[in-house]
Parts: C-alpha cells; structure tokens; sequence
C-alpha cells in the first residue's frame, strides 16, 4: 500500500466521517512533511519517513492517548528535531492528546517529557517523576562522544616503528 492508501485506511478504520476524511489526511500529509512521498509503497520509505508515516497513522482522529515507540530513533538530528517539533505540538494541541512515549534517549526526553519514568525488564518501574527528580536519583556520570578516523595500514606500520612496537602489526 502506498501512504497515501495508509493513510485512507487508517482514517476509515478510525471512524472519520468521509466528508473530513480528505482534509485530515491532508493535514496529516503537510505537517510530517510526506508530500513527496504519498504515492510511493511504505515498505520503500526510508526509516525516518516510516517514522512519520506511523506517527500520521496513530495521531489520526485525534485519540485520547497516543503511543509512540522510539519514534525519531535512528533519524539524522535534523529530522529528529523536526519529530520532536511535531510531537510537542500533538501534545500541546487543544490539550486533548496525552502523549506516550517509550525511548533509550534522554535527550529525547528532556525535549518532550513532562513525566519520565525508568522501566527495567520491561515492566518494572524504578522510578517515576519529573525529569529533574529522575536526573537528581540516577543522574551521575557523563556521556562523552568520541569520533575516530580509520587510520590507514602504512599509517599504523609507520606509527608502530616510530614507537618501536615491533614491525608486524
């Protein structure tokens, strides 16, 4: 199916009048910014338009509670920050949607949560509260991103005989 046809469905499944059905899917399509993908097959989509064509799909019709698993994991930190954009306005829309939200990213967390809670085994809260109460419990340490140039084989060979490491790498 193409989103397009996703989309159609999911506004039937939900229950939305035909008379509206054509506007909300519009709407739907310009606020995740899916224009130029709405004839293409979902299964051919990059990872981060799935990510926004399943966010379309759960947020139509305007549910009282809407679940969202990771959803801008693994997309560029444009298009993470754009999800984020989206999700916060769902949220913040008419105050009729609560927001659910599962991720590893605390990040993600500080950008959208008004709520955090630490599950552990898939069920078991270790804590639950704002995310300054869970940062004062469990917040110690530092992350720290390192990114490393391949060095190439005569590189590794010089720098091993400079240090007199032996000459087999």
């Amino acid at each position: 199916m193409t989103v397009r046809e996703h989309l159609d469905f999911y506004a039937k499944v939900k229950g939305i009048p035909t008379k509206k059905r054509e506007k909300v899917i519009q709407k739907l399509i310009e606020d995740l910014n899916l224009k130029d993908h709405i004839k293409k097959p979902a299964g051919t989509l990059s990872g981060g338009n799935k990510r926004k064509l399943s966010v379309a799909m759960a947020t139509m019709g305007n549910p009282p509670i809407i679940l969202l698993d990771e959803p801008s994991a693994g997309m560029d930190p444009q298009a993470r920050k754009f999800m984020w954009t989206v999700i916060e306005k769902i949220s913040q829309r008419d105050k009729k949607s609560a927001v659910i939200i599962t991720t590893h990213s605390m990040e993600e967390c500080e950008a959208l949560a008004t709520k955090l809670g630490i599950m552990v085994r898939g069920g078991i809260f270790r804590c639950f509260g704002t995310i300054q109460h869970v940062k004062n419990k469990y917040g110690t340490g530092y992350e720290i991103e390192i990114k490393v140039i391949k060095s190439s084989y005569d590189e590794l060979k010089n720098l091993s005989e400079e240090l007199g490491l032996g000459k087999d790498i």
